[in-house]
């Protein structure tokens, strides 16, 4: 990727996406800043965050729980039941990683490419807060509408399990932390990276493809993987990814699929404690059955709602914002 200077008014741009566009001419985009800076994140996340599981490792071999078995399943040393520990404060130590590996980013971002974050946010001179919020309370409104069909219709597989306490420190911790943890994947992949393999296969749909199944490989240590088995995660994970990522080039910004990850994230964690989720966290009801199937079934129908509310609301018209 080369270099693109900004006071090149004349040159030829390869895009009519704004947001492909936004990571072309703005900062510093040779190949090995991507690298570095991917790198940079890497060690914040699993050097400088490693020093948070610490205290996990410590507590799993106490009660038990071999080295063998943690590397085999590193997802006990989320477990509160495994390790012993109140669930916030693992939710704290699952945050913190995300925290090193934002900073590492950042730092990759400001001083290895000269970037601003707002460009690999959105193709606007602003983050439109607007789209954002929308999205948050449409794919919001959405869950509540299934958790409370759900608890109605078939009430054996929820229970109430409410501890006020644990529930509104949950509720803090992922108000001022889930906004990082959601927001560095979103900018990850449907931003930082999107924006950079674009600059290479001089298209929307390649970068698309390829962020999408990272995204999905990404998620493969999740707990639900080894509960439902890889083919029908991955599935998942790349078809959820492959939705927002194509929203992200239509709308020519990260609002609206952050808006959705941010809902889909902290509203299913205060509404539902799966046993087989990432997220563990005090929260209203307790599932005691889950059926993958049902849930991407649910999933398709919502994001095809969500789609056409979108496309009549942000008048979408022009696809090809996809390809190029």
């Amino acid at each position: 990727m080369d270099h693109i200077e900004q006071d090149n008014p004349k040159k030829d741009l390869p895009f009519n996406n704004l947001y492909l566009l936004s990571g072309l001419v703005n900062g510093n985009n040779a190949f090995w800043m991507y690298a570095f800076t991917i790198l940079l994140l890497i060690i914040g996340y699993l050097g400088f965050g490693s020093l948070l599981t610490i205290p996990l490792v410590a507590k799993a071999l106490e009660n038990g729980v071999s080295l063998k078995e943690l590397t085999d399943n590193s997802s006990l040393l989320f477990d509160s039941e495994v390790v012993k520990l109140d669930r916030n404060v693992i939710l704290i130590i699952q945050f913190g990683l995300f925290v090193f590996a934002a900073i590492g980013f950042l730092i990759g971002l400001k001083f290895v490419h000269k970037k601003t974050l707002s460009s690999i946010l959105t193709g606007f001179q602003k983050f439109r807060f607007d789209r954002f919020w929308f999205a948050f309370f449409v794919w919001g409104v959405l869950l509540i509408t299934v958790v409370l069909v759900q608890y109605f219709s078939s009430p054996d597989s929820l229970t109430i399990n409410f501890n006020l306490g644990g529930f509104l420190i949950s509720l803090l911790l992922m108000v001022i932390f889930m906004p990082i943890q959601t927001g560095l994947e979103e900018v990850i992949f449907r931003g930082y990276l999107l924006q950079g393999l674009a600059q290479v296969f001089k298209n929307g749909y390649v970068p698309l493809i390829i962020t999408s199944s990272l995204f999905g490989l990404a998620h493969m240590s999740n707990p639900e993987v080894r509960a439902y088995g890889w083919p029908i995660m991955l599935a998942y994970f790349v078809c959820f990814a492959m939705f927002m990522g194509a929203i992200t080039l239509l709308d020519e910004g990260l609002e609206l699929a952050f808006g959705i990850h941010f809902a889909n994230n902290i509203i299913s964690s205060v509404l539902v404690n799966e046993p087989n989720s990432v997220i563990k966290s005090y929260s209203i009801f307790e599932s005691t059955s889950s059926s993958p199937y049902a849930e991407i079934v649910l999933w398709f129908c919502m994001s095809i709602a969500t789609f056409a509310l979108f496309r009549i609301k942000y008048r979408w018209t022009n696809f090809k914002l996809i390809l190029k």
